[in-house]
């Protein structure tokens, strides 16, 4: 082997290892595909992991109030990535993802903050859950069902930095808000949530999280 090409090589293997050392990336996995670990919630009645899934909900019974599992850790800046599947065959079928978001003690199960919405003709809005119980941003039905694969899996991208928080559907852009109130919390837990009053089956895998 050429001496010069075998010392290029080398020194490029150096610079290299030193540039990730230098460069860490934060992106981590938030869910090991086999168990609850950094989670919290109804994991008996509600929530369970099926082939390397978090599932919640039913297609045989309505679920009768919303619930989440959430993780244990919070999160301020960050981009958060992860595959969705929603189902269901009666009443209001509709799940979300919650970012800088908490628990509230009445009732336990619910929840507070901003929630990525998943639903016909809703996919990739961005909700106030529980705190001001309104769209911050509504997105056309048509063009979220465009977006969106029905009964398939789905990828969707939340970015939150300062107050300004980004959503994408399958790689288009549907939110780009930015906070007004700086009273509002920019620092909280992300939950998974599926929606009470229907019966739907909802299901979560590939969660990923890189903070900023």
């Amino acid at each position: 082997m050429n001496l010069k090409y075998t010392l290029f090589h080398c020194l490029l293997l150096m610079i290299t290892a030193g540039f990730l050392a230098c460069n860490p990336s934060n992106k981590t996995s938030l869910f090991d595909g086999n168990s609850f670990q950094g989670w919290e919630g109804d994991t008996i009645n509600t929530w369970r992991i099926e082939n390397g899934t978090i599932v919640g909900g039913s297609l045989s019974e309505k679920v009768p109030h919303n619930d989440f599992v959430c993780t244990t850790t919070t999160y301020s800046d960050f981009i958060l990535t992860l595959e969705f599947k929603l189902e269901g065959n009666e009443g209001f079928i509709n799940a979300g993802v919650q970012f800088r978001s908490q628990r509230v003690s009445d009732p336990d199960y619910e929840m507070t903050g901003y929630q990525a919405d998943i639903g016909e003709g809703i996919n990739g809005a961005l909700y106030d859950e529980s705190r001001r119980n309104k769209y911050l941003v509504e997105i056309d039905s048509v063009l979220s069902d465009t977006h969106t694969k029905a009964g398939e899996w789905n990828q969707m991208e939340v970015q939150a930095k300062g107050n300004h928080i980004k959503i994408f559907l399958n790689g288009h852009q549907t939110v780009d808000y930015t906070e007004p109130d700086s009273a509002i919390p920019q620092r909280g837990v992300i939950g998974l949530q599926v929606h009470g009053g229907g019966k739907a089956l909802v299901r979560y895998r590939e969660i990923h999280l890189e903070e900023l």
